[in-house]
């Protein structure tokens, strides 16, 4: 899949394909129909499938001091699309130029000169243009003006009402990694870097791979059964501590993950971590000896929970 990010310019072979066009933050159950719908419009037109997306999420441009709310880094969503059967993923740089913008200038300048799409899908609740003044009327509209189709795809639903990346974080927030795995179609995946840490599990028998938030959402804090994607593809299970270890001093948030039945260095590799299970909160102990007993516990658990 041909990856176009920090405004760079789409190769001609992609032009006049069909484009979903919104955030997919999570490309959860809801964003993977909208995604469907313009694949398989551009296969049945023969030209290329598009995903256009926004770096970074609007909101982030808008509300820089907001609590960290992202499902996916823009890596993780790329590779989502390509796994999807997305010919180009396009980023667009989301800038304060960008959203001035209004809706017929983004649908001139974007849509039409930069891209050359010949059909957009979104999803209900799209909005685009300065102040969010474009609605999914509108982009059909404009798009019969400028010779380009525009669909939208009806939200999709389950037994609890409309499937959303805010009912997937606030289950993310209360624990249930499970329900919100339904929710994505696979589970929570942080990705980030292993970096070197206290070394204090290394000292009491479990080795840790230390990684830092960074813009992802919090889930709740606790210990985890977790699989690790490793960089050469393999998956080995794991108990994983995402909190601030009350223990230590200073408090430090990451997500530390014991790989079970595994050894090696993982210093400065990139390490995808899904969250299968929520097996306890994030406790003090009183001492060392405790919280290794408790780390075994936990280890067991996780066996269980990946069974």
């Amino acid at each position: 899949m041909e990856r176009v990010t920090g405004g760079a310019e789409l190769p001609q072979r992609y032009r006049g394909g069909v484009a979903a066009l919104g955030n997919f933050d999570g490309f959860h159950a809801g964003h993977q129909a909208v995604v469907g719908r313009a694949r398989d419009l551009a296969r049945a037109r023969g030209v290329p499938a598009l995903v256009v997306s926004f770096d970074p999420h609007p909101a982030r441009l808008f509300r820089a001091d907001s609590a960290p709310f992202a499902l996916t880094r823009i890596d993780q969503r790329l590779d989502l699309f390509e796994a999807f059967g997305i010919d180009a993923g396009v980023m667009l740089p989301f800038t304060r130029e960008l959203a001035a913008l209004t809706a017929p200038e983004f649908v001139a300048e974007w849509l039409v000169r930069r891209l050359g799409v010949s059909g957009v899908v979104t999803g209900d609740d799209f909005t685009f243009g300065k102040g969010r003044s474009g609605t999914v009327g509108e982009l059909a509209a404009l798009g019969a003006a400028q010779g380009f189709t525009a669909e939208v795809v009806a939200p999709v639903a389950d037994a609890f009402g409309t499937i959303s990346s805010t009912r997937i974080r606030a289950l993310l927030g209360s624990g249930n990694p499970a329900a919100a795995t339904e929710l994505l179609t696979r589970p929570y995946t942080i990705r980030a870097e292993v970096e070197h840490g206290a070394k204090l599990g290394r000292q009491l028998g479990f080795p840790t791979a230390n990684q830092r938030l960074g813009d992802y959402l919090r889930p709740a804090y606790g210990v985890y059964a977790v699989l690790a994607r490793l960089p050469d593809g393999s998956v080995v299970k794991g108990v994983a501590n995402l909190g601030i270890r009350p223990m230590l001093t200073p408090p430090v948030e990451l997500l530390e993950t014991w790989l079970l039945d595994w050894s090696g260095d993982l210093y400065g590799a990139t390490l995808d971590v899904a969250l299968i299970a929520y097996l306890r909160p994030e406790m003090a102990l009183p001492d060392l000896d405790a919280l290794k007993v408790q780390v075994m516990a936990d280890a067991a658990a996780a066996r269980v929970a990946l069974l």
